[in-house]
C-alpha cells in the first residue's frame, strides 16, 4: 500500500550565519546552499527514504529549478507521474537563514505552488486505487486541499493534516482530518492556546477534539510532544540531539507518522517512531539531503537504547 502527498515543492536557497542581521543592517554569512525543498516534497522524501511507496502530488514551473527538483525527487523514488510542470508560474522558491543555534526564519515565495487546483488533484485521483494514507499541508490552495481531503475520504483512506505553515490554515480542512500535528504557533493560531507543557498541550488536544478532529498530536519541540486518541493520552519524550539544521524536522516526522500509520501501528508507536526520524534529522542539513534513511534511524535507535522508538516490523 501507497501513500499519498500532496503539497508544495520549493527550492530552498540557505544562507548560514553566525547571528541574524536586524533590520535594515548587512552582515556578512559564513556560505549558501540550494536545496531541495517544500513541504509536500520534503515529506514525500522523508516516505521514500524510510522505504514506502509514496506518490506527490504537486506544482512546479517549467523551469531549470522544476526540473532539478523532479530529478532529485526521482532519485530517491518519489512517483512525479502527478507533478505538473506550470508555464504561467516560476517554481516556488523558500529563502532560508539559520543561525548559530540552527534556529531559521524562512520567507517562501509560492509561485507554482499556486497553480496547483482541485482540477489537478481529481485528475491524479482517478488513476489512485492503492493508497491507504493521505498527508495534506497548507502551503498549496485551500480548495486544493480540502477536495484532495474529500477524495480521501471517499476512497477510504486516513488522512493526516499537518497544519502549515499557520499563515495558510483553513479550519473547513478539520473537517476531513483522521489525525492533525501542529507544533506551538499552529495550535495557537487555531485554538488561542499558547502549549508550554503537558497540561496545555491536553487542553489544546480537547479543543480539537470539540472541533471534530477525536486524534491529534501536539508537538511541543525540544519539550515533546502529546498524542490524544480517542479521549485518551500518551506523553512521548523527545531525543536530545545536536541540532545543525530544524528546516524540515517537522516533514520528516510527518512522513514517518504516515508510515507508521500504514503499517498498521497505532497513533503512539506511529509518534514515537516519527520523533526518532525528526531527531535525527535535524543533526544534519538540508530539508531533505538530512532526512535518514530506516537503515539509519533504526541504527541511532539501537545506539541510543531507544527501541521504542523504533518500528521493528518496518522492511
Amino acid at each position: 500500500m501507497s501513500i499519498t502527498v500532496v503539497g508544495s515543492i520549493n527550492m530552498d536557497v540557505v544562507a548560514l550565519t553566525d547571528n541574524y542581521p536586524e533590520r535594515g543592517q548587512t552582515i556578512f554569512g559564513k556560505k549558501v546552499e540550494y536545496l531541495s525543498g517544500g513541504k509536500g516534497a520534503n515529506q514525500a522524501t522523508a516516505v521514500a527514504k524510510l522505504g514506502r511507496e509514496v506518490r506527490l502530488i504537486g506544482s512546479v514551473g517549467k523551469d531549470i529549478y522544476g526540473d532539478q527538483l523532479i530529478a532529485s525527487l526521482q532519485d530517491v523514488k518519489v512517483d512525479t507521474r502527478f507533478v505538473k510542470q506550470s508555464t504561467d508560474f516560476a517554481t516556488g522558491t523558500a529563502i532560508i537563514t539559520i543561525d548559530q543555534t540552527a534556529e531559521n526564519t524562512m520567507l517562501v515565495l509560492k509561485g507554482a505552488n499556486d497553480d496547483l487546483t482541485p482540477a489537478d488533484v481529481e485528475k491524479a485521483f482517478e488513476h489512485m486505487s492503492d493508497s491507504k494514507v493521505l498527508l495534506v499541508q497548507m502551503e498549496v490552495p485551500q480548495d486544493t486541499v480540502i477536495r484532495a481531503m474529500q477524495l480521501a475520504k471517499q476512497k477510504g483512506m486516513y488522512v493526516i493534516l499537518d497544519p502549515a505553515p499557520a499563515e495558510g490554515i483553513t479550519v473547513k480542512a478539520l473537517d476531513y482530518a483522521d489525525v492533525i500535528t501542529p507544533n506551538r504557533q499552529e495550535t495557537y493560531h487555531l485554538l488561542g492556546i499558547d502549549v508550554q507543557d503537558v497540561e496545555s498541550a491536553l487542553e489544546a488536544a480537547k479543543g480539537f477534539e470539540k472541533m471534530g478532529v477525536r486524534n491529534s498530536i501536539i508537538k511541543m519541540g525540544s519539550k515533546g510532544s502529546v498524542v490524544y486518541q480517542e479521549g485518551k493520552w500518551e506523553y512521548v519524550a523527545s531525543i536530545p540531539v545536536e541540532a545543525v539544521d530544524t528546516v524540515g524536522a517537522g516533514d520528516s516526522f510527518a512522513g514517518a507518522l504516515a508510515c507508521g500509520i500504514t503499517d498498521g501501528f497505532d497513533l503512539v508507536q506511529a509518534a514515537k517512531f516519527a520523533t526518532a526520524v525528526g531527531a535525527l534529522k535535524v543533526t544534519k542539513l538540508g530539508a531533505q539531503a538530512g532526512i535518514p534513511t530506516l537503515e539509519e534511524v533504526n541504527r541511532f535507535c539501537e545506539e541510543r537504547k531507544l527501541a521504542q522508538y523504533a518500528l521493528e516490523k518496518m522492511a
